[in-house]
Parts: C-alpha cells; structure tokens; sequence
C-alpha cells in the first residue's frame, strides 16, 4: 500500500527506448559493444507515434514518470530528447552509470520504491523480459508491441545490463 499523499494521482510509467523511441538505427553499436556510440546516437531517435500518443492519453488520468535502462550519464541527452518531442521531461528515473544487472531487476527495484510513495495504475515496457518478471509480481504492466524487440537489444538488456 502506498502513502501517496492527498490528491495525488496514480503514476503511468513509461520506459523510453522501444517504447517511445525508435532505437533501430542504432542497434548496429550494440553488435560491437560500442555503448558510448550507442547512448551517444539516442539524440537522432525518430518517436515512435504509437508510444507518444499513449503517453498523451495517460496524461488525462495519471501522473507520468519515465523509468529507462538508459545509463544516469544520458540524463541531459534524454531530458532534451523529450522536451524536442513536446514530451514531459520527467521525472525520470535512470539507470546508475555503474548498474549492469538486467533491466528487469533494476526496473523491479525503483517500482518497488515508487509503490511506497504512489499508486502505480499502469507500466508500458517493450522487454519481454521485463514484462514476464513484473506481471509475475503482480505489477500492471504490458508489453508495448509497435517496435518489434530486437535481438540485440535483448542480449544488451539482458545479459550485458547495459540498457
């Protein structure tokens, strides 16, 4: 049970790459290990239509915050991102630069500490993976399906916890 305070409206949390983000022209660093050219080349990401106007939409009903694999070091680059599509900045909760574990345990872990705080109504993620652990916790999440889940960025998510 949260202590959300009086008033306060339940959360929508929205991961960014895959589900608003279109990270496909930049996957190829990912074959490489080239994390710094791959974070570095996030500013090009086309938005993909399907996420920004879910993101919209849960605006009516809840508060949103954004809770991405995304190392803390990208913040400024994801926060320009954002505002370049017209999106809410934050609150943003990113990834320490030095956590390598898979993204569904550091995403498990910061929903845990939100759910003290706030309601959480809805979670959108594109990880199956992240998906699978947080429906088995009981967490209202679903699998956004408008970006087909590559391969590579499933063996970076989950085996290189770098994103």
């Amino acid at each position: 049970m949260s202590a959300a305070p009086e008033g306060a409206r339940p959360l929508a949390v929205f991961d960014i790459d895959g589900v608003l983000a279109d990270v496909s022209h930049r996957l190829h660093y990912l074959d490489v290990h080239r994390w710094e050219k791959f974070f570095a080349a996030a500013h090009a990401d086309p938005l993909l239509d399907e996420g920004a106007d879910r993101l919209r939409a849960a605006q009516d009903e809840y508060d949103v915050v954004y809770l991405t694999g995304r190392p803390e070091r990208n913040r400024r680059l994801t926060e320009t991102w954002l505002k370049g599509f017209g999106l809410p900045t934050g609150p943003l909760f990113m990834r320490p630069d030095d956590d390598h574990r898979p993204a569904r345990y550091v995403k498990r872990e910061v929903l845990r500490l939100l759910a003290r705080e706030r309601e959480i109504a809805m979670i959108l993620d594109d990880d199956p993976a992240v998906v699978r652990v947080l429906e088995a916790d009981g967490w209202p999440v679903e699998l956004a399906t408008w970006l087909p889940h590559s391969s590579t960025l499933q063996d970076a998510q989950e085996n290189q916890g770098r994103t």
